[in-house]
């Protein structure tokens, strides 16, 4: 072990080299395996229409690949018709073909399983392809109202952090779903805290891979005082840094006097001079949306109030929530004209 740690600074950056190489050759791999499967099913479909191949057929051409090809798998019955499916999808947007060779087959068939409108699978396609998400990975990311919840966050995103961030309506999100940190129903900000250190890994999977943590009880000195920012990261996207104050009651108006106090110390004592401005978000366990757009409406700071939840939220609630507010958004249009 001493021999392999005395070599780390020396080697380190051969062994990136190896992992790069190895990551772009199972891309390329996965790139070709798409590209053969959506070949043969686009062959498989049009006999379908053509000369109305049925589930026999293809039954018998599953046996018969199998014989013929015995070292190939995927070509069973089931992943055969998985393949017409995962044309149709897909074959009238050609716009995503060149997107759908970035994702591995058992990613595809998530997607496609589990989300319904071609908005949500594009919007799943892109975001996994963007991330570099594992299987699993994305199956949480579904399971989670992953795009519910991101497409009600544009719509709550406030213009004094959009001027100044015109990609933060990409970034951040309403809520944020915490069930990893396994904390019980009653606990405190610094329980809070301290299970996020814990689990960062998950927690920066949920906010985002850009994300790069800086630290906990980050102080700031000002005047002959000392002040502590709960979370400090620093977002790549973005180029700024991000500050987390965590709250674990509902959202109060006094609690944007404490961020933007924050963000401007950041910005004078922290930030670089090629860096944008700091972002601050006060994650909090409830808030009253309407408390929230009063509180912001005169801010200047970039700054957002974020719900947080330790279990997952039943995706029908947040497709309803959804649904809520695109009605709303046709309501104002029609009043506008």
């Amino acid at each position: 072990m001493k021999i392999i740690k005395s070599f780390d600074s020396q080697f380190a950056e051969v062994v990136q080299l190896i992992k790069k190489a190895r990551f772009n050759a199972l891309r390329s791999v996965n790139r070709e395996l798409i590209g053969l499967y959506w070949q043969v099913v686009c062959y498989i479909s049009d006999r379908v229409e053509k000369e109305k191949w049925g589930k026999g057929v293809v039954d018998k051409l599953a046996v018969y690949l199998r014989k013929i090809l015995p070292d190939s798998t995927g070509y069973s019955t089931q992943n055969l018709w998985r393949m017409k499916q995962f044309y149709e999808a897909y074959s009238k947007y050609p716009k995503l073909s060149t997107l759908l060779r970035e994702l591995g087959w058992s990613s595809h068939l998530h997607i496609l399983s589990k989300s319904k409108t071609i908005e949500e699978k594009e919007f799943y396609i892109r975001l996994a392809a963007k991330e570099r998400y594992s299987v699993r990975e994305l199956e949480r990311q579904i399971d989670s109202g992953y795009y519910e919840r991101a497409m009600i966050s544009k719509k709550k995103v406030l213009p004094a952090l959009t001027q100044i961030q015109r990609d933060a309506v990409d970034v951040f999100k309403d809520t944020y779903v915490l069930d990893f940190l396994n904390l019980p129903e009653i606990h405190s900000e610094t329980d809070l805290q301290k299970s996020i250190v814990t689990n960062l890994r998950n927690f920066i999977l949920e906010f985002g891979k850009d994300f790069t943590f800086v630290g906990q009880e980050y102080r700031l000195q000002v005047g002959k005082n000392d002040y502590f920012v709960d979370l400090l990261f620093f977002h790549r996207g973005l180029r700024c840094l991000v500050m987390i104050e965590l709250k674990i009651d509902d959202f109060k108006p006094e609690y944007l006097g404490k961020l933007n106090f924050y963000l401007e110390a950041l910005d004078r004592k922290v930030k670089k001079s090629k860096e944008n401005p700091s972002v601050g978000i006060i994650l909090c366990k409830s808030k009253d949306d309407e408390v929230v757009k009063y509180a912001l409406s005169r801010s200047l700071s970039p700054a957002m109030v974020s719900e947080y939840k330790t279990k997952l939220i039943p995706k029908k609630v947040l497709k309803k929530k959804l649904h809520e507010y695109y009605l709303l958004g046709e309501s104002v249009k029609d009043k506008g004209k």
